[in-house]
């Protein structure tokens, strides 16, 4: 079905399918080389939209997710923190500042491994589908960049326009194979035939619900289990820019865009980032 050159992997049609099959993605260091939910940073602490301290605060979050990867107790602390960051900010203002930088951002980060995978996928016939514990308004951009035929993110609470600072819906740990044993009951698919790809421990609910688990870059505890389970362990390690692989629009030249220019979020903060609006004005 799959085969493995230096962290590489090969797809091949399934062979008397029962039915629809799909192939499901975590995001972050599976994807891209980051995380999605601290990688737009740059563009809004160039544009003064937010503190100097949280922006440090989540370059130290970022550099522990890259290094160590994120378990429970980690990803609890990060869902908190950003719950409060994003309290009362425009949700328009996020979607507006989100879609300027996309791909100024995102593009360089995406892992050429990751993209000829889903590549591979399509033309297998699969629906790809990535599963992500970041924001709609982050994983939906980069969800239909990347060609995604769906997307399953968290969906946080917005009143009059506004981010309460609640999460009407966290797709992590197990939510995430529900949110898949959903989609199979809507759209039909065969989940014995389906693949999976994730790094972190956390996403092993996700793994195990499919026939076709594989490891991406993966966390020691994670590394672990797939070694005594014998699942594929995948190794991405070649990020490249994403407009030379697949063709897309040139992004919008805003003001934000501008100020971002080329630079690439290292160490970068928030899930989302948003402009306050002077009120007052």
């Amino acid at each position: 079905m799959l085969s493995l050159s230096h962290g590489a992997a090969v797809v091949a049609p399934t062979i008397g399918r029962m039915g629809p099959e799909a192939a499901f993605f975590d995001l972050d260091k599976t994807i891209i080389a980051k995380s999605s939910a601290l990688a737009f940073s740059k563009p809004f602490a160039a544009g003064g939209l937010i503190s100097r301290r949280a922006v440090l605060r989540s370059a130290y979050a970022q550099f522990v997710f890259l290094v160590g990867g994120a378990d429970h107790d980690q990803m609890e602390k990060m869902r908190q923190f950003m719950s409060q960051l994003v309290a009362g900010w425009d949700v328009a203002t996020v979607k507006e500042i989100v879609a300027e930088t996309l791909h100024n951002i995102v593009d360089p980060l995406v892992y050429d491994e990751a993209v000829q995978l889903i590549e591979e996928h399509h033309a297998a016939g699969r629906d790809v589908v990535i599963v992500s514990s970041s924001g709609t308004d982050v994983v939906e951009p980069i969800g239909a960049m990347l060609g995604a035929d769906r997307v399953v993110a968290t969906k946080l609470e917005i009143v009059d326009g506004q981010y309460t600072g609640e999460i009407d819906y966290y797709a992590y740990a197990e939510e995430k194979a529900n949110a898949i044993r959903d989609l199979a009951e809507e759209r039909g698919y065969d989940l014995a035939a389906c693949y999976a790809y994730s790094d972190s421990a956390t996403d092993i609910p996700m793994l195990e619900v499919v026939g076709h688990p594989h490891v991406v870059n993966p966390d020691r505890e994670l590394r672990k289990l797939a070694a005594s389970r014998a699942w594929p362990v995948l190794i991405f390690s070649k990020p490249v820019a994403l407009r030379s692989r697949v063709p897309l629009p040139p992004p919008k030249p805003t003001l934000a865009a501008i100020a971002v220019g080329g630079v690439v979020a290292v160490g970068a903060a928030v899930w989302v980032g948003v402009r306050r609006r002077n009120l007052s004005a």
